[in-house]
């Protein structure tokens, strides 16, 4: 399966875009879980790596101590719901 590229607009302002990617972080950790890299965006995949919430590591990915703490940040303040 090919991943999506997506790309932040360049009109939507970055704390804007970190706020997305800290809202989606979580989701992010489950499909890296659960072995579903692929269906992670290109363009997120660059993002989080640059915020320091993801790493590369022996050829995958996977959440920095920074990205395991946003995640539980943001399981605390968001209801959880089933997707």
């Amino acid at each position: 399966m090919k991943s999506k590229k997506k790309h932040r607009s360049p009109d939507l302002p970055e704390a804007t875009e970190k706020e997305r990617l800290r809202q989606r972080l979580p989701l992010t950790a489950r499909r890296l879980k659960e072995g579903q890299a692929d269906r992670i965006d290109t363009g997120d995949i660059d993002a989080y790596v640059q915020l320091d919430w993801l790493e590369w590591h022996g050829g995958g990915l996977r959440l920095t101590d920074t990205g395991r703490n946003v995640c539980a940040h943001e399981a605390l303040n968001l209801p959880q719901h089933d997707e």
